[in-house]
């Protein structure tokens, strides 16, 4: 997406949603216009479809949403600048990307900060995710709820078995200081590259490869192009839901909390599609030629590790990171 058509889509999302995001019409109706980058059959799109239909049911017609998917309002970073404004009222978009406005959720970005799924969702639907998800309103944006992304792998043009295999290769990564900073820690070449764009990209060979998660992998038809799907599951970035504070601060109390619920309901729907989705995904790249590879993860291990020390040098981070591995689970 160029750069002319990124601010023609600014210029037309500003124009036509400014009077319109969040305003009480006539028959004293409340639309709330979301926007996201995911293509309509991703679990995490088919789970704000829910939360609209619940917040329609629980608000008896009062408050909807009006979604517009695949990056018809601009990437992931221009619909989080068009929240601040007031101009857009939702979007989800990765934690990753989120790092730029809330510098605390760069913990996501540690690679291997979960011990397993359970550990995952423990910190993120507990106190720890309560804090998370407000740290990002002296930003205008606050957070709704947390979605389950799985984790995150690299898939490649040639097989990768050890960390030494990523040495040279050209990898696509969001717009992350952390992610660049772990791509460079395991020998790779991080290239940012908006996720409209990187079909073209992988099949011009502007990169080698890129990660993500199942479901991103197979959605996207980059397995067209990559043939190798490396489960190193080095991150468990959660897709984040967000509201402008411009328009949540508009909301009456009642208002809020029928939001507030139908998010938290939009959770529990998404958890349940998510591990559906993925085994769909994996039956589906190995019916089309992928290889899926298995390496010993320890190696990559200890590739980050430095991560944690310059991380640790910061204490409110080192506190945080301490307060989620500490997190018990059965």
């Amino acid at each position: 997406m160029s750069r002319l058509k990124n601010f023609i889509l600014i210029v037309l999302a500003v124009v036509g949603l400014v009077c319109q995001t969040a305003c009480k019409e006539a028959s004293d109706s409340r639309v709330i216009k979301l926007a996201h980058g995911l293509d309509v059959s991703h679990p995490v799109h088919k789970a704000m479809v829910f939360m609209g239909e619940r917040l329609k049911e629980k608000s008896a017609g009062k408050l909807s949403l009006d979604i517009y998917p695949s990056q018809q309002l601009g990437s992931e970073r221009e619909c989080l600048e068009l929240l601040q404004i007031g101009s857009l009222g939702m979007t989800k978009v990765s934690t990753g990307v989120l790092e730029n406005f809330a510098p605390q959720l760069k913990v996501f970005g540690l690679p291997f900060l979960f011990r397993d799924a359970e550990h995952r969702f423990a910190v993120l639907e507990g106190e720890i995710g309560e804090q998370l998800l407000s740290s990002s309103i002296p930003q205008r944006l606050k957070g709704l709820t947390f979605y389950d992304a799985g984790s995150r792998s690299f898939y490649t043009k040639k097989p990768v078995e050890t960390p030494e295999d990523l040495k040279g290769l050209k990898l696509r990564v969001m717009e992350s200081q952390t992610a660049m900073n772990m791509v460079k820690n395991l020998g790779g070449s991080p290239t940012p590259i908006a996720w409209g764009e990187l079909y073209t990209a992988l099949q011009q060979g502007v990169v080698d490869g890129a990660e993500n998660n199942l479901p991103s992998f197979y959605l996207s038809h980059h397995y067209e192009v990559c043939k190798y799907f490396v489960v190193d599951e080095h991150t468990a970035l959660p897709d984040e839901l967000l509201i402008s504070t411009l328009i949540w601060d508009d909301l009456s109390e009642e208002e809020q909390r029928w939001v507030k619920e139908a998010a938290d309901e939009s959770l529990a729907f998404e958890k349940e599609i998510w591990h559906e989705a993925e085994m769909e995904a994996l039956a589906e790249i190995k019916k089309a030629g992928v290889e899926v590879i298995t390496p010993d993860k320890e190696p990559f291990r200890n590739r980050v590790k430095s991560m944690y020390e310059e991380f640790s040098q910061n204490p409110e981070m080192k506190k945080l990171i301490e307060q989620i591995q500490a997190i018990k689970t059965n």
